[in-house]
Protein backbone atom coordinates (compact mmCIF):
# COMPACT_ATOMS: atom_id res chain seq x y z
CA UNK A 1 0.00 0.00 0.00
CA UNK A 2 2.71 2.65 -0.85
CA UNK A 3 0.98 4.31 -3.94
CA UNK A 4 -0.46 7.13 -3.35
CA UNK A 5 -4.67 7.71 -4.09
CA UNK A 6 -5.47 10.53 -2.91
CA UNK A 7 -3.84 13.58 -0.82
CA UNK A 8 -5.16 16.68 0.33
CA UNK A 9 -2.78 19.76 1.44
CA UNK A 10 -3.50 22.26 2.92
CA UNK A 11 -7.35 21.98 2.46
CA UNK A 12 -9.85 24.93 3.47
CA UNK A 13 -13.47 24.83 3.25
CA UNK A 14 -15.81 28.04 3.70
CA UNK A 15 -19.46 28.45 4.27
CA UNK A 16 -19.51 31.87 3.38
CA UNK A 17 -18.06 33.51 6.12
CA UNK A 18 -17.50 30.72 8.28
CA UNK A 19 -14.36 29.04 7.62
CA UNK A 20 -15.22 24.98 8.43
CA UNK A 21 -11.64 23.72 7.64
CA UNK A 22 -8.53 25.50 8.85
CA UNK A 23 -5.98 23.33 6.08
CA UNK A 24 -6.15 19.70 6.49
CA UNK A 25 -3.45 17.52 5.17
CA UNK A 26 -4.30 13.86 4.53
CA UNK A 27 -3.67 10.94 2.19
CA UNK A 28 -5.10 7.84 1.46
CA UNK A 29 -3.13 5.28 -0.55
CA UNK A 30 -3.88 2.29 -2.95
CA UNK A 31 -5.83 -0.47 -1.09
CA UNK A 32 -6.20 1.24 2.46
CA UNK A 33 -9.36 2.03 4.13
CA UNK A 34 -9.05 5.63 6.09
CA UNK A 35 -11.39 6.82 8.51
CA UNK A 36 -12.11 10.37 9.83
CA UNK A 37 -13.28 9.82 13.44
CA UNK A 38 -14.89 13.30 15.17
CA UNK A 39 -17.05 14.69 16.82
CA UNK A 40 -20.72 16.42 15.31
CA UNK A 41 -19.69 19.64 13.44
CA UNK A 42 -15.92 18.83 12.95
CA UNK A 43 -15.58 19.21 9.69
CA UNK A 44 -16.03 15.67 8.21
CA UNK A 45 -18.81 15.78 5.99
CA UNK A 46 -17.23 19.06 4.61
CA UNK A 47 -13.78 17.59 4.27
CA UNK A 48 -15.29 14.76 1.75
CA UNK A 49 -17.31 17.88 -0.16
CA UNK A 50 -13.93 19.60 0.13
CA UNK A 51 -12.49 16.16 -2.02
CA UNK A 52 -15.43 16.40 -4.45
CA UNK A 53 -15.05 20.43 -4.74
CA UNK A 54 -18.58 20.72 -3.45
CA UNK A 55 -17.87 23.33 -1.56
CA UNK A 56 -15.63 26.83 -1.56
CA UNK A 57 -12.50 26.50 -0.48
CA UNK A 58 -8.58 26.44 -0.68
CA UNK A 59 -5.67 24.18 -0.72
CA UNK A 60 -4.94 21.41 -3.16
CA UNK A 61 -6.33 17.99 -3.58
CA UNK A 62 -4.56 15.17 -5.99
CA UNK A 63 -6.08 12.07 -6.75
CA UNK A 64 -3.92 9.55 -9.17
CA UNK A 65 -1.60 11.87 -9.36
CA UNK A 66 -3.57 14.55 -11.14
CA UNK A 67 -5.10 18.03 -9.71
CA UNK A 68 -8.94 18.02 -9.00
CA UNK A 69 -8.60 20.82 -6.39
CA UNK A 70 -10.47 23.10 -9.45
CA UNK A 71 -11.81 20.12 -11.55
CA UNK A 72 -15.94 20.28 -11.29
CA UNK A 73 -17.70 17.09 -9.52
CA UNK A 74 -19.08 15.23 -12.53
CA UNK A 75 -15.25 14.75 -13.92
CA UNK A 76 -14.08 13.66 -10.08
CA UNK A 77 -16.67 11.18 -10.45
CA UNK A 78 -15.58 10.08 -14.24
CA UNK A 79 -12.09 10.04 -12.70
CA UNK A 80 -12.78 7.28 -10.76
CA UNK A 81 -14.26 8.75 -6.98
CA UNK A 82 -17.60 7.47 -6.01
CA UNK A 83 -19.22 9.43 -3.02
CA UNK A 84 -21.78 8.04 -0.83
CA UNK A 85 -23.30 11.26 0.97
CA UNK A 86 -24.52 11.56 4.14
CA UNK A 87 -28.84 10.24 4.25
CA UNK A 88 -28.57 8.02 1.60
CA UNK A 89 -27.95 8.36 -1.83
CA UNK A 90 -30.46 7.09 -3.60
CA UNK A 91 -32.27 8.62 -6.91
CA UNK A 92 -35.62 8.25 -4.63
CA UNK A 93 -38.16 8.23 -7.89
CA UNK A 94 -36.19 5.76 -9.61
CA UNK A 95 -36.11 1.96 -9.49
CA UNK A 96 -33.97 0.00 -7.67
CA UNK A 97 -32.24 -1.18 -10.55
CA UNK A 98 -31.96 1.51 -12.63
CA UNK A 99 -30.49 3.23 -9.46
CA UNK A 100 -27.99 0.55 -9.93
CA UNK A 101 -27.80 1.37 -13.66
CA UNK A 102 -27.19 5.36 -12.93
CA UNK A 103 -24.49 4.08 -10.88
CA UNK A 104 -22.26 2.25 -13.93
CA UNK A 105 -23.03 5.17 -16.40
CA UNK A 106 -19.47 5.92 -17.15
CA UNK A 107 -18.57 2.23 -17.82
CA UNK A 108 -18.09 1.24 -21.50
CA UNK A 109 -17.88 -2.57 -20.62
CA UNK A 110 -19.66 -5.65 -21.31
CA UNK A 111 -19.88 -6.56 -17.15
CA UNK A 112 -22.50 -3.82 -16.03
CA UNK A 113 -25.52 -6.39 -16.32
CA UNK A 114 -23.12 -9.28 -14.15
CA UNK A 115 -22.31 -6.24 -11.42
CA UNK A 116 -25.93 -5.66 -11.23
CA UNK A 117 -27.32 -9.23 -10.56
CA UNK A 118 -24.25 -9.44 -8.08
CA UNK A 119 -25.27 -6.72 -5.89
CA UNK A 120 -29.24 -8.02 -6.13
CA UNK A 121 -27.87 -11.25 -4.83
CA UNK A 122 -26.11 -9.76 -2.39
CA UNK A 123 -28.68 -8.05 -0.84
CA UNK A 124 -31.81 -10.55 -1.61
CA UNK A 125 -34.27 -7.54 -0.38
CA UNK A 126 -33.05 -5.11 -3.64
CA UNK A 127 -33.54 -8.04 -5.65
CA UNK A 128 -37.04 -8.88 -4.90
CA UNK A 129 -37.65 -4.84 -4.89
CA UNK A 130 -35.94 -4.25 -7.74
CA UNK A 131 -38.83 -2.68 -9.50
CA UNK A 132 -39.73 -0.89 -6.73
CA UNK A 133 -38.89 3.17 -6.22
CA UNK A 134 -35.85 3.95 -4.21
CA UNK A 135 -37.75 6.23 -2.10
CA UNK A 136 -40.46 3.73 -0.79
CA UNK A 137 -37.79 1.43 0.65
CA UNK A 138 -36.92 1.34 4.46
CA UNK A 139 -33.88 3.19 5.71
CA UNK A 140 -31.60 0.15 6.01
CA UNK A 141 -32.32 -0.88 2.34
CA UNK A 142 -31.84 3.00 1.13
CA UNK A 143 -28.50 2.43 2.72
CA UNK A 144 -27.43 -0.39 0.71
CA UNK A 145 -28.97 0.53 -2.62
CA UNK A 146 -26.50 3.86 -1.85
CA UNK A 147 -23.36 1.14 -1.49
CA UNK A 148 -24.21 -0.95 -4.64
CA UNK A 149 -24.82 1.90 -6.56
CA UNK A 150 -21.25 3.92 -5.97
CA UNK A 151 -19.90 0.59 -6.36
CA UNK A 152 -21.21 -0.17 -9.96
CA UNK A 153 -18.63 2.61 -11.15
CA UNK A 154 -15.99 0.21 -10.61
CA UNK A 155 -14.47 3.34 -8.49
CA UNK A 156 -10.79 3.55 -7.97
CA UNK A 157 -12.04 5.16 -4.59
CA UNK A 158 -15.24 5.32 -2.46
CA UNK A 159 -16.02 8.52 -0.14
CA UNK A 160 -18.47 7.52 2.38
CA UNK A 161 -20.08 9.88 4.76
CA UNK A 162 -21.42 8.62 8.29
CA UNK A 163 -22.59 5.34 6.44
CA UNK A 164 -24.45 4.15 9.68
CA UNK A 165 -26.53 6.82 10.83
CA UNK A 166 -29.56 6.06 11.33
CA UNK A 167 -29.33 2.40 10.87
CA UNK A 168 -30.00 -0.61 13.01
CA UNK A 169 -26.68 -2.38 14.79
CA UNK A 170 -27.33 -5.15 12.37
CA UNK A 171 -27.73 -3.85 9.30
CA UNK A 172 -24.91 -1.91 10.42
CA UNK A 173 -22.52 -4.48 10.66
CA UNK A 174 -23.60 -6.22 7.28
CA UNK A 175 -22.58 -3.12 5.98
CA UNK A 176 -19.53 -2.94 7.30
CA UNK A 177 -18.56 -6.19 5.87
CA UNK A 178 -19.36 -5.14 2.50
CA UNK A 179 -17.00 -2.51 2.92
CA UNK A 180 -14.23 -4.67 4.38
CA UNK A 181 -15.83 -6.80 1.27
CA UNK A 182 -15.66 -4.72 -1.69
CA UNK A 183 -11.76 -3.23 -0.57
CA UNK A 184 -10.00 -6.98 -0.41
CA UNK A 185 -11.65 -8.15 -3.33
CA UNK A 186 -11.97 -5.17 -5.60
CA UNK A 187 -8.90 -3.34 -3.96
CA UNK A 188 -10.90 -0.10 -3.88
CA UNK A 189 -9.81 2.36 -1.46
CA UNK A 190 -11.94 4.39 1.31
CA UNK A 191 -12.31 7.25 3.00
CA UNK A 192 -14.69 6.78 5.34
CA UNK A 193 -16.17 9.64 7.45
CA UNK A 194 -17.62 7.95 10.64
CA UNK A 195 -18.70 8.22 14.47
CA UNK A 196 -19.41 4.83 15.34
CA UNK A 197 -15.58 4.63 15.77
CA UNK A 198 -15.52 1.12 16.98
CA UNK A 199 -16.70 -0.49 13.94
CA UNK A 200 -14.28 1.87 11.73
CA UNK A 201 -11.49 1.04 13.39
CA UNK A 202 -11.79 -2.63 13.00
CA UNK A 203 -11.61 -2.27 9.06
CA UNK A 204 -9.90 0.46 8.60
CA UNK A 205 -5.91 0.02 8.42
CA UNK A 206 -5.32 3.92 9.54
CA UNK A 207 -7.24 6.85 10.64
CA UNK A 208 -7.51 10.69 11.77
CA UNK A 209 -9.29 12.46 14.60
CA UNK A 210 -10.77 16.36 13.44
CA UNK A 211 -11.78 18.47 15.87
CA UNK A 212 -12.82 21.78 14.78
CA UNK A 213 -11.91 22.05 11.34
CA UNK A 214 -8.03 20.62 11.89
CA UNK A 215 -6.32 17.41 12.05
CA UNK A 216 -5.21 16.95 15.64
CA UNK A 217 -3.75 13.28 15.33
CA UNK A 218 -3.44 10.40 13.07
CA UNK A 219 -2.08 6.94 12.65
CA UNK A 220 -2.69 3.21 12.63
CA UNK A 221 -5.88 1.70 13.27
CA UNK A 222 -4.76 0.00 16.21
CA UNK A 223 -2.66 2.38 17.46
CA UNK A 224 -5.98 4.91 17.46
CA UNK A 225 -7.96 2.22 19.51
CA UNK A 226 -5.37 1.87 21.91
CA UNK A 227 -4.85 5.59 22.43
CA UNK A 228 -6.47 6.28 25.98
CA UNK A 229 -7.75 9.59 24.79
CA UNK A 230 -9.32 8.26 21.73
CA UNK A 231 -10.75 5.17 23.33
CA UNK A 232 -12.54 8.43 26.29
CA UNK A 233 -13.97 9.98 23.19
CA UNK A 234 -14.81 7.86 20.56
CA UNK A 235 -14.70 4.18 21.65
CA UNK A 236 -16.71 4.84 25.03
CA UNK A 237 -14.17 3.92 27.34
Amino acid sequence: MSNQVLSCQNVKANYGAIQALHGINLEVNEGEIVVVLGANGAGKTTTLRAICNMVAGDGTVMFNGQDISKTDTATIVNAGIAHVPQGRGTFAALTVRENLEVGAYTRNDNEVESDIQMWLEKYPVLGERQKQAAGSLSGGEQQMLAVARAAMSRPKMMLLDEPSLGLAPLIIEDLFQVFAQINKEQGTAMLLVEQNANLALEIAHRGYLLETGEITGSGSAQELRNDPAVQAAYLGA
